[in-house]
């Protein structure tokens, strides 16, 4: 028999034949295609194994000679050799919850609006301009920073801040001492706005995979814009903005050239947020090839162990309360 080709038509024994040799090569591609994936998952648990070992290897010399002191103690005097991390952990610690506080709030407010009250004309350019923020090198805020926002601070906002604040409890000792322009301050408005672009992003990507059903649901039973992003959008969005504001906070935390620029790269910790600091990212990246010493080199390499601790006990505090929150929810999200 024959087709409408005019070529023979394969027998049932040909066809099975046929359809178990595709059926073998396509497991034979599934084979591969799974190790091709373990082997790249394998491959950042051995880097990040490597990374950790590095640093603990590095460290040792540092953890065996100061211990638990090290973290408890302000000194760092590399003529005498004798350190303390708690100056760059405060640093880090303050500067990126500035950050924080300005970039979700701020990202947050404009993810918010392009998604739900930005005209049509506008989403495209404002949004394409949150991104290329994303894009300007790290040095370049620093630079900007340093001979822009710091003058500009320094003869218009921290005066008034001084002023303002000078017989309020608590705030008093915040915004005391003279106007330097950089320091603490300075150091996490930069950071505030560099970790915008990624808040605001990936913030804005979230909302609009919210179904339009749901919220149409909500402003026909009369919710205003406000009820519908918090009781709805945000809800179904959580796991994506948590995720982004992970992301502002990894930047935050191990952000260098900006940060060395304004912060001033004092190793002392004062209460005041106008006073020059340091962080740990800072001070590695001031520091490391002036090292002299195994003790010298084994502290800042101890700091970048601390550092990568701050940053995984972040992440981890992050991933477990959003487990409780999904698991108060009942939500699979």
């Amino acid at each position: 028999m024959t087709d409408i080709t005019g070529q023979p038509t394969p027998t049932p024994t040909a066809r099975a034949r046929h359809f178990g040799a595709v059926a073998a090569r396509g497991r034979r591609q599934d084979g591969v295609f799974h190790a091709v994936t373990l082997a790249a998952a394998l491959a950042v648990l051995l880097v990040l194994g490597g990374v950790i070992v590095s640093l603990i290897a590095g460290a040792w010399p540092a953890v065996r000679t100061f211990g638990v002191d090290f973290l408890l103690t302000e000194t760092w005097n590399p003529v005498t050799d004798k350190f303390g991390a708690l100056a760059p952990i405060y640093g880090t610690l303050v500067t990126s919850t500035i950050a924080m506080a300005i970039g979700v709030s701020v990202g947050f407010g404009i993810a918010v609006f392009i998604t739900e009250i930005c005209p049509g004309w506008l989403k495209r350019p404002l949004g394409t301009a949150i991104e290329l923020l994303a894009g300007i090198p790290s040095i370049i805020y620093g630079i900007w920073g340093l001979f822009v926002l710091a003058p500009f601070l320094q003869h218009n906002v921290q005066p008034f801040l001084i002023e303002s604040f000078e017989d309020v409890p608590v705030l008093e000792a915040l915004f005391q001492g003279p106007p330097y322009g950089i320091g603490v301050l300075t150091a996490g408005l930069i950071l505030g706005i560099m970790v915008l672009p990624f808040i605001t992003s990936i913030t804005r990507e979230v909302f609009d995979t919210v179904p339009p059903m749901l919220k149409e649901s909500a402003y026909g039973l009369g919710a205003t814009t406000w009820e519908v992003v918090w009781k709805v959008v945000l809800p179904y969005a959580r796991v994506g903005v948590v995720g982004g504001v992970m992301l502002g906070l990894g930047r935050a935390l191990g952000e260098t050239m900006a940060v060395t620029f304004v912060i001033g790269n004092a190793h002392r910790i004062s209460a005041s947020l106008l006073a020059p600091g340091t962080t740990i990212s800072a001070a590695i990246a001031n520091e490391f090839t002036e090292a002299v010493g195994d003790i010298y080199a084994s502290s800042l390499i101890l700091l970048g162990l601390i550092l990568f601790v701050i940053t995984f006990g972040v992440l981890a505090l992050a991933k477990l309360l959003l487990r409780r929150a999904q698991a108060r929810s009942g939500g699979t999200r």
